[in-house]
């Protein structure tokens, strides 16, 4: 567990650092997206895209580059 995210969990509060490039606007998941991997482990397109702010298609194409970009690394 990242340590800002042990510091949030050790006071009972929601990550206020919205600089942070971990934090997302999900308060439940205190508005961080190592804690929505913790709890979830695995997510659909459209569940990624609502704590993202973006289109589950738009997490499709950024799945797709990073497959192709892993498969060429593979090779």
């Amino acid at each position: 567990m990242k340590k800002c995210l042990r510091v949030c969990h050790e006071l009972g509060v929601s990550c206020p650092v919205k600089e942070c490039p971990h934090w997302i606007d999900h308060e439940q998941e205190k508005n961080c997206i190592f804690e929505s991997i913790r709890r979830h482990d695995s997510m659909t397109l459209r569940e990624v895209g609502e704590r993202l702010n973006i289109s589950y298609v738009r997490v499709k194409q950024i799945q797709d580059k990073a497959l192709k970009k892993i498969s060429h690394l593979l090779k």
